[in-house]
């Protein structure tokens, strides 16, 4: 579907979290720019005293809080550790099954929420776990898998919100909420607000500076990638896995990409988007870097952003 099909959907919705002042203070990394990532076998794996020192040192304010075993798993000595960098959190991406009847994601969420006043968090980042390892396939989803995903979408949304913290939905390659129809479903059939994923969304068809346009009070939070199109057009198709993507550099540094950044950050800045930017460059490591590594590309990005901010926010 072309992003056009977004056209009048939305209404009611978040508006922005709130979260960060303007400017470099809405500016957010996220672990997976370094190479760590939830998938079993994903790559080499960086230190988190590596992966926040290095945030810190170009000039990030936050961090989303990566995948479990990344931070300790209780909350208040993950809230010591970020604390010891001069981070804050802003939440966390959390792959959850969506679309099982009989399966209550309730109480997996419930556990991540517990946490979250000791670290501060503001957003949970929802993703509609295909049930499968990894993001090279998913299965078909009938239409009682999809009563049930958006059910449980409203579900968690409010629960979140019982907490004082703002659940969103981030459209995913390789979930159950990829491509340009599955998205409008969740804008039509649910009220939770949107993670803009500029990097999933472009991969997964739909056009993410034409979805800020038609629905900005539905984006909450975003995630700033860029793209190089000619890869991602054989994941999109096929030829190509979406971790073959990855590693055949599908992910570019903000700004050297084919995704429309300024477009965007405008887009939502006109519509009073108040919600963080966090910085992603999904990455697959085979072993310790050398030189500087990731943290080159990250540093790239934070300076495109600063700049497309200073001109646009």
């Amino acid at each position: 579907m072309s992003a056009a099909g977004f056209a009048g959907v939305g209404g009611a919705g978040a508006g922005g979290s709130g979260a960060g002042g303007a400017g470099a203070g809405r500016i957010a990394g996220a672990p997976i720019s370094w190479g760590v990532c939830e998938v079993p076998g994903w790559g080499y794996q960086l230190s988190p005293e590596r992966v926040l020192a290095e945030m810190t040192q170009v000039g990030l304010v936050a961090t989303e809080l990566g995948p479990a075993g990344f931070l300790p798993d209780d909350a208040s000595r993950a809230a010591s550790v970020l604390r010891a960098h001069h981070l804050a959190s802003v939440g966390g991406f959390v792959p959850v099954v969506l679309h099982v009847p009989g399966h209550d994601p309730v109480p997996e969420i419930q556990n991540v929420l517990s946490g979250y006043a000791d670290t501060g968090s503001g957003t949970l980042v929802l993703s509609a776990d295909s049930g499968l390892t990894g993001y090279d396939a998913r299965p078909a989803l009938d239409e009682d898998g999809w009563a049930t995903l958006l059910r449980n979408l409203d579900r968690l949304g409010a629960l979140a919100t019982g907490h004082g913290i703002l659940a969103v939905l981030h459209p995913h390659v390789g979930t159950m909420v990829e491509n340009g129809y599955e998205v409008q479903r969740v804008l039509e059939g649910s009220s939770v607000a949107l993670c803009l994923d500029t990097g999933h969304l472009l991969i997964g068809g739909t056009d993410p500076a034409e979805l800020a346009r038609q629905v900005p009070g539905r984006i909450a939070h975003t995630h700033l990638k860029d793209v190089n199109d000619s890869i991602a057009a054989k994941v999109r198709s096929g030829r190509m896995t979406y971790s073959e993507g990855v590693r055949e550099g599908m992910y570019r540094p903000l700004g050297t990409g084919d995704v429309d950044v300024d477009a965007i950050v405008s887009a939502l800045g006109r519509h009073g988007y108040g919600g963080w930017f966090v910085l992603e460059q999904d990455t697959i490591l085979s072993g310790e870097p050398a030189g500087e590594g990731p943290v080159a590309d990250v540093r790239t990005s934070a300076e495109y952003v600063r700049s497309v901010l200073s001109r646009t926010g």
